[in-house]
């Protein structure tokens, strides 16, 4: 086997600590070194062009560069190898620069350091085999879950390259969370007037033909990998045609059943046909089963003959379906939730009259909410004095130890809409810590901490607070030392993963975090995508986060698809993948335990293990843990390792 080794001498960085001659003395006796030369800068043009002609004329089977790190010029290197008709994976990279000159200051010690890499090197490329990327056809299309910003945000995005997207949402309207709120942070701008424009892109805009939206549904099957994934949903009945009724409201108020609603936390009622809440998208009602005199055996008809269109809007006879969409990618973009007040007693929630969570506050501030935005208790009284707790299940041990970091935020807009609501009302805030991140933020805070009639106590946590009713008050005592009374009393709860984010996460079989977010691929570096390739992560239900960030990371999922499932583009596949022996294979699914991309599959009937090259990182942490060393990687095999080590030795 005739294997070439290049020397670089990257400018002076290798050559003024390492002696090529001495290298090319002790290296050129190795056998199957073919021949050793040297050049000054082997990545600039005319480096690249000496190793593309002198592979044409000497015809290596292996070659050998001692240069710098692989990191830098591997794939530099690989290119030049394909071009001059050579496999790229007959190369092995020795880094002399990092490893030897930059850390070796004696001229003899790095040279016979260097020497004995490139030995390693030269007795381990020739183990190596000539490997192939495969190519497979690929769906260009995505499916998106969750209907929040985020959500929407990237599916428009998509939408807007020609991509055909659906959008599977839960509820029977998109838009998320904040289109039930008054006004968001930090400039007190009306949420539902922000996302219009974007809802009205999705729904009738230039490209509202490429994007399917799934409402009352959700995702119950995921198979596949990247490219190729097969997704079931299941979509609840409406019993209203979605695309022939105009919402026009007609068919609701004759209906005889009432429930409590929901949407504002059961302050209100409404009725067993009805709309989400008034400027919900789509402007379709639903009928609630559970509460209509149908599902009683009752052969009420009365939303039906009040439909100004005529019969056919209403269908009874609605079923529930199960759907499959053929993707190559997903996007997960189910949001989050509030942490549970009841888990901390001492603070009253659902015991004392006039003990808020944050959205419960929201809903009553707006204009749609159960009291049509007009600020008032529970018994109809207005309130002069209110007391906002932060921090409740936050920067706590025994609850959650991080910090959510909208907080503050929407507790300072409070501060600010109370005062334009009921001018004089005195703002209470307790606080373990405030946060105002941002080029903006601090000014909210600023505006709030002006205020005359606001005062920022700060305690130790909220687990020294006790909530009690005293005549028509509430008393916020502080074990610490000291009490407050207040009409009403605000809850800033933690931001926490939404309660399906476990189900889907299995569904996907995408891990999730200690705290029950979805886990990043790395939390700096890419943080929209998740472990498992294809399957990307945007807003809430990958950590805390604001609107804005939300709205960007929906851009960035828009770009890692946009850029990997390119239209009539096969999908490579880097052949540097593990493989399992089944001979050796004991069926002990260790291997399948500690994959970090969920790449290897188990075979039932054959008892083995086997691994889904495309899913597969090449990371090797299986082939470690194989106790039966029936694991292996393509480009790092045992057998190439080890003869790398005889060599350094040698």
């Amino acid at each position: 086997m005739r294997t070439g080794v290049y020397f670089c001498n990257c400018g002076s960085n290798i050559s003024d600590r390492v002696d090529s001659e001495q290298v090319r003395q002790k290296v050129g006796n190795v056998s199957d070194v073919a021949y050793f030369k040297t050049f000054g800068l082997m990545c600039s043009e005319e480096g690249k062009e000496f190793l593309h002609n002198d592979i044409t004329e000497e015809k290596p089977d292996r070659i050998v560069i001692a240069a710098c790190s692989p990191r830098d010029h591997e794939s530099t290197f690989m290119r030049i190898l394909s071009g001059a008709g050579m496999n790229p994976y007959l190369m092995q990279m020795v880094n002399i620069r990092e490893q030897v000159a930059w850390v070796t200051d004696d001229l003899q010690k790095a040279s016979e350091k260097a020497s004995h890499f490139i030995k390693g090197a030269v007795k381990r490329v020739g183990l190596h085999k000539p490997l192939e990327k495969k190519a497979i056809d690929m769906s260009p299309d995505v499916l998106v879950i969750g209907a929040g910003p985020a959500g929407l945000k990237a599916a428009l995005t998509i939408a807007e390259s020609g991509r055909k997207v659906a959008i599977v949402e839960k509820r029977a309207v998109v838009g998320g969370e904040p289109v039930l709120y008054e006004e968001v942070f930090p400039n007190l701008e009306c949420a539902p007037c922000m996302l219009e424009p974007m809802l009205n892109e999705i729904l009738h805009g230039e490209h509202a033909e490429n994007i399917e939206i799934l409402t009352k549904s959700e995702v119950i099957d995921v198979a596949g990998f990247y490219g190729n994934f097969i997704v079931k949903v299941k979509t609840e009945p409406r019993f209203v045609d979605l695309h022939q009724c105009i919402g026009c409201g007609e068919c609701i108020a004759p209906c005889p059943v009432s429930v409590r609603n929901e949407f504002n936390n059961g302050r209100d009622d409404r009725k067993a046909i009805s709309l989400s809440f008034a400027g919900g998208l789509p402007n379709v009602p639903f009928i609630d089963m559970n509460a209509c005199l149908r599902a009683k055996g009752e052969d009420c008809r009365l939303c039906d003959q009040a439909c100004p269109l005529g019969e056919g809007i209403i269908k009874f006879d609605d079923e529930e379906l199960v759907s499959e969409r053929n993707v190559g990618a997903i996007v997960v973009a189910v949001g989050s939730a509030l942490y549970d007040s009841a888990l901390i007693p001492n603070l009253g929630y659902g015991k004392i009259p006039d003990v808020y969570t944050a959205f419960e506050f929201e809903r009553l501030l707006s204009s749609t909410g159960p009291t049509s935005g007009q600020l008032q208790m529970s018994d109809g009284r207005v309130p002069e004095s209110i007391a906002i707790l932060h921090c409740v299940g936050s920067l706590d041990k025994n609850h959650n130890e991080y910090c959510s970091g909208i907080c503050c935020q929407y507790a300072f807009k409070f501060n600010l809409m109370i005062e334009h609501k009921l001018p004089g009302t005195f703002v209470t805030h307790l606080y373990k810590e405030l946060v105002y991140p941002g080029k903006e933020e601090y000014f909210l805070y600023k505006r709030a901490k002006e205020n005359p009639h606001a005062t920022f106590v700060r305690t130790v946590n909220v687990n020294t607070l006790e909530i009690n009713r005293k005549s028509d008050k509430i008393e916020i005592k502080n074990t610490a030392g000291g009490s407050l009374m207040a009409d009403m009393v605000v809850l800033c709860p933690a931001i926490v993963p939404s309660k399906s984010s476990g189900k889907l996460g299995e569904i996907l079989d995408a891990t999730r975090d200690r705290f029950g977010f979805f886990e990043e691929l790395h939390g700096r570096l890419d943080s929209a995508k998740s472990k498992v390739r294809g399957i990307y992560l945007a807003g809430t239900c990958q950590s805390p986060m604001n609107i804005q960030q939300a709205i960007t990371q929906g851009m960035a999922t828009a770009g890692y698809v946009l850029s990997g499932l390119v239209e009539g583009r096969k999908l490579e596949i880097e052949p540097i993948t593990a493989f399992a022996d089944e001979d050796k294979c004991s069926g002990c699914r260790v291997c399948m335990s500690v994959c970090p991309y969920k790449a290897i599959e188990f075979n039932t009937e054959k008892q083995k293990a086997s691994v889904n090259e495309v899913l597969c990182q090449g990371c090797g942490t299986c082939v470690a843990a194989c106790p039966a060393g029936a694991m292996n990687s393509n480009h790092f095999t045992n057998d190439a390792i080890f003869a790398e080590i005889e060599g350094v030795l040698a």
